[in-house]
């Protein structure tokens, strides 16, 4: 159990956390609220050690394990697979074991790190890497690929996975789903309703809190509250609970007043002062209960557009795609042939790497066609939010700079007003106050930039608005005034976004991309998360075949036996080598020519027999590998006396020495039969 008690915590001068007290139990999935900058992550810092209390007492367990997501950023040349399997730092403890072992030949140590090796769950341990990194939206064909060769974004999805993968009684994530498509997060929810130890999660995606969380920790002006049940369960005990409290309030406000007009009646009557000064102590002593403080809400709305062009636009027998640096087009959408309507609500769904973005930086003109065409309505007015759209933004420049230069750079025809005072104004309506206006954008936080951006897309009074993606800076509360500004919107919205509660509340039709095509979605969102699942589930199952055909001699190489035998004797390699491929003959007919195929091909069958035969006897040694380093583990577990341990560990380096032999062989001739094969086929 995880204890606060009368904890305080600063961050400088500033008091984070006062006072606070509360418990987390054994198990518990915990959703950590608050507005950004209430101290969920200092919280979080002295969860994991970061930081020591100020004041009061804090304890947790000494004996749990935790893991949590990095936040730097990864710069290695590890593959995607070796980055993720080092996260399990036990299993990298017991094979570090091994190795001292080995190199010490104390056979006893040896035993004993091939039993934990066993317990730690070496067997599948590839296996579960690849799971999580495939369900967080990588390829098969990115699991080899070095780490450094992804961009900022799939490193943080591996710093996920690799926190996953460590083993642990207390998981600690911080806007985990940040940088994840929605089918990465539905397998995300999914992997953690499985986990089994306790969990604390920040996260201002509703829906994902309502799925993973039971219980919700508060954080509100210092002060920690906890509440039993998931966010969308908060929010209903919340409100029950400010509306008591304003309404004892005002109860107590109204028996205040009503003492008070005794005292200020009957105070300078002798008959009564007694009564009033017993009336001024009940005064003194009455416990004051707090007003309601409401924090304050942020809205805004979109303006209303100049025009409204119907359609919008109409995409004709569309090819989307990129072309690379030698000028090469590579197609990832064809055949598209969509039309977008005035007023049209459209959420754009589709597994991970599909073409979502693609589409939209096609049709936000940032992308050529690679065919078709893409016709807009007259008076096309476009206000696209990117992914990346935060780092086209001046770091040195402040918000109020941004605005005079978008005002120059749209001239009168925007009319809007570009004077310094109403930019001023217009900024504070997305709460930029005061010196904020002047704040370098680069000192600012992620939601603080994605407001900006959202006010400089509104100003501009768009008539289509293509949003990829907009909500992974923003807070909750910003979340819903982004979803009621979508909803008063009198233009057309094209959204591509993780956010549910957000697709859910705004979009009207769904169009699904994937597989190179572009269509209409007809069912919800909930048969697109059913429709994410059984997708990732395939792909894990792609590469889980995908091991097994290129690593099952991998799998083996742990397999070991006591003693080599010398039951399987290599054939020669020279005498399985093909002959070189004969000179250009004269041409015959066709009997003669079946004749000496048929020779040819009797002739590569000599050489291909005893090859075969060989790696039959292998693959069978390899199989009895695979049973007695069963038994022997299994013996590993019980009670033996200490000379027995370590004959069995030098049997078990002795069979690892022997089964690696067995594997260089097997490729040998694997890749002599393709060669074979190839002369024959030629």
């Amino acid at each position: 159990m995880i204890t606060l008690k009368n904890v305080t915590l600063r961050r400088g001068a500033k008091v984070v956390l006062d006072n606070i007290s509360g418990t987390i139990n054994p198990g518990e999935n915990v959703g950590l609220v608050g507005r950004n900058g209430a101290g969920k992550s200092s919280l979080f810092a002295l969860l994991s050690g970061k930081l020591h209390e100020d004041g009061g007492d804090f304890y947790i367990p000494t004996s749990w394990r935790m893991a949590e997501v990095a936040q730097d950023m990864p710069e290695t040349e590890q593959s995607a697979t070796a980055f993720v399997l080092d996260g399990d730092t036990r299993l990298a403890e017991v094979q570090r074991q091994l190795v001292e072992a080995e190199a010490s030949d104390d056979g006893m140590a040896i035993a004993h790190a091939y039993s934990d090796l066993h317990d730690a769950g070496a067997h599948d341990a590839v296996a579960r890497a690849q799971a999580l990194i495939l369900g967080l939206g990588f390829r098969v064909s990115e699991l080899e690929q070095p780490v450094n060769s992804f961009s900022g974004g799939w490193r943080m999805r591996l710093q996920l996975a690799r926190a996953l993968m460590c083993p642990s009684d207390l998981l600690l994530l911080d806007e985990p789903t940040n940088h994840l498509d929605l089918d990465a997060l539905v397998w995300l929810e999914a992997w953690l309703k499985r986990y089994a130890g306790t969990m604390i999660v920040i996260s201002h995606d509703r829906e994902f809190l309502d799925a993973i969380t039971n219980v919700t920790l508060q954080i509100q002006q210092g002060e920690l509250n906890r509440y039993g049940g998931n966010y969308s369960k908060f929010e209903e005990l919340r409100a029950q609970q400010l509306e008591l409290q304003q309404a004892s309030f005002a109860k107590q406000q109204e028996k205040m007043a009503h003492l008070q007009k005794f005292i200020d009646r009957f105070k300078a009557k002798a008959s009564k002062a007694k009564q009033a000064q017993s009336r001024v102590k009940q005064l003194d002593r009455m416990e004051k209960l707090a007003p309601v403080l409401a924090e304050a809400d942020f809205t805004f709305e979109f303006k209303e557009p100049a025009n409204l062009p119907n359609p919008m636009l109409a995409i004709s027998d569309g090819s989307f795609g990129y072309v690379d640096d030698e000028g090469v087009p590579t197609t990832i959408l064809s055949g598209v042939n969509r039309s977008v309507l005035a007023g049209q609500r459209i959420g754009i769904l589709g597994a991970n790497g599909q073409g979502k973005s693609t589409l939209v930086k096609t049709i936000a003109r940032t992308m050529k066609p690679l065919g078709g065409s893409v016709t807009e309505g007259k008076g096309l007015n476009i206000g696209y939010f990117a992914q990346q759209e935060l780092d086209v933004l001046r770091p040195a420049d402040n918000p109020l700079e941004h605005m005079i230069r978008l005002a120059k750079e749209l001239g009168p025809d925007a009319k809007q007003p570009s004077r310094e005072q109403d930019l001023r104004s217009y900024l504070g309506s997305f709460n930029f106050t005061g010196d904020m206006v002047k704040q370098a954008v680069g000192t600012m936080s992620g939601g603080e930039k994605a407001r900006l951006v959202l006010a400089m897309i509104v100003w501009q009074r768009p008539n289509l608005l293509l949003l990829d993606e907009p909500t992974n800076h923003l807070d909750l509360a910003t979340r819903e005034a982004l979803a009621m500004a979508l909803n008063d919107f009198d233009g057309t919205v094209m959204l591509v976004s993780h956010d549910r509660a957000l697709l859910r509340s705004v979009c009207e039709d769904f169009w699904m991309v994937g597989r190179g095509v572009v269509g209409p979605f007809d069912g919800d969102l909930d048969d697109y998360q059913q429709y994410l699942l059984e997708e990732s589930k395939r792909l894990r199952e792609e590469a889980r075949l995908a091991e097994q055909a290129h690593t099952s001699l991998a799998s083996a190489s742990s397999q070991v036996l006591p003693t080599p035998s010398p039951a399987v004797k290599p054939v020669p390699v020279a005498a399985s080598i093909p002959a070189a491929a004969p000179a250009a003959l004269p041409a015959r007919d066709g009997r003669e020519q079946r004749k000496l195929d048929a020779q040819a091909r009797q002739q590569q069958a000599e050489k291909s027999r005893p090859l075969k035969k060989e790696r039959e006897q292998i693959d069978k040694r390899l199989a009895e590998l695979a049973t007695e380093r069963a038994g022997l583990e299994q013996k590993l577990t019980e009670a033996l006396p200490p000379a027995e341990i370590a004959e069995c560990g030098r049997r078990l380096k002795t069979g690892h020495d022997e089964t690696a032999q067995l594997e260089e062989r097997w490729l040998e001739i694997s890749a002599l039969l393709e060669e074979i094969e190839g002369f024959t086929a030629a």
